[in-house]
C-alpha cells in the first residue's frame, strides 16, 4: 500500500516508521527543510515541498495513493490537504489529525476526511475508559461521522449480566465487534454470556449510541 503523509514532524515521522514496519510504501512532505531529515526515516521517501500545492502533489503521484494522511501541526493545512486529495485525485482514504478540538466539526467528507483523529479527544476517552463503569465512551469516530468506536464496562448490576449475547435486542445499526474479558479478546457469538467487568466494543451508528447506552443501565428498584 502506498501512502503519503503531510507533515514530518514528530506525528508524521512516527506514523511513517510505523507504517514501513509493516511493509508499506511511504512518502513525508513538508515544506520546511528542518523537518525533512532523511537520516530520521531513512527508508521512506522525501519531499521538501508544500503540500497545499496542486504541484507538489502531482510531484508526490497523489493518484497512485491508496491513504493520504494529514498529519501536520495546523488544523488549515489538514483539512485543504484532504480535501485536494479526494477531490482533486480520488484518493480511497484520507485521515486527518485534528490539533484544536474545537475544529473538529469541520473534519468531515465535506472537506475530504474519511477518518478524523483527534488527540486531546482520544485521550480524554481513554481517560473515561479507564474509570468509567456502565457508561457509554466514544473512542474514535469513524467512516466520514457516519459510525463510531464505543466501548462499556459492564458494571455488575446491569441488567445484561449473565445474559447471551445471542438473547440481546441489541439497536438497529450497531455491532458487538469484541469482548475483552481479562487477557482474553472474545470474538462474540450468540452463546458467549456477558459477565461483570467485560469491556464491550461497538461499531454503531452516532443516533443509536443513546438506545445502546439505555441496555447498560442498571434497572431501579
Amino acid at each position: 500500500m502506498r501512502v503519503v503523509i503531510a507533515g514530518a514532524g514528530a506525528v508524521g515521522r512516527s506514523i511513517a516508521a510505523e507504517l514501513l514496519d509493516n511493509g508499506h510504501e511511504v512518502l513525508l512532505i513538508d515544506r520546511s527543510p528542518h523537518a525533512v531529515s532523511v537520516v530520521r526515516v531513512p527508508r521512506a521517501e522525501w519531499l521538501l515541498a508544500d503540500a497545499c500545492e496542486i504541484a507538489a502533489l502531482d510531484e508526490a503521484a497523489l493518484e497512485r495513493c491508496q491513504v493520504v494522511i494529514a498529519a501536520t501541526g495546523d488544523d488549515k493545512v489538514n483539512l485543504v490537504v484532504s480535501l485536494l486529495a479526494k477531490t482533486e485525485y480520488g484518493v480511497p482514504r484520507v485521515v486527518a489529525r485534528v490539533n484544536n478540538p474545537k475544529n473538529e466539526w469541520l473534519f468531515t467528507d465535506a472537506w475530504g476526511v474519511d477518518v478524523a483523529v483527534s488527540t486531546p479527544r482520544l485521550m480524554s476517552a481513554l481517560v473515561e475508559e479507564a474509570v468509567s463503569v456502565g457508561d457509554l465512551v466514544r473512542l474514535l469516530r469513524l467512516s466520514q461521522g457516519e459510525a463510531t468506536l464505543v466501548e462499556v464496562t459492564l458494571p455488575e448490576d446491569a441488567p445484561l449480566v449473565g445474559t447471551r449475547v445471542g438473547e440481546v435486542e441489541w439497536p438497529r445499526d450497531t455491532a458487538l465487534v469484541t469482548i475483552v474479558r481479562g487477557a482474553r479478546v472474545i470474538v462474540p457469538g450468540p452463546e458467549d454470556a456477558l459477565t461483570a467487568g467485560d469491556e464491550l466494543l461497538f461499531v454503531a451508528a452516532p443516533e443509536r449510541e443513546p438506545q445502546l447506552a439505555a441496555l447498560f443501565t442498571p434497572r431501579k428498584g
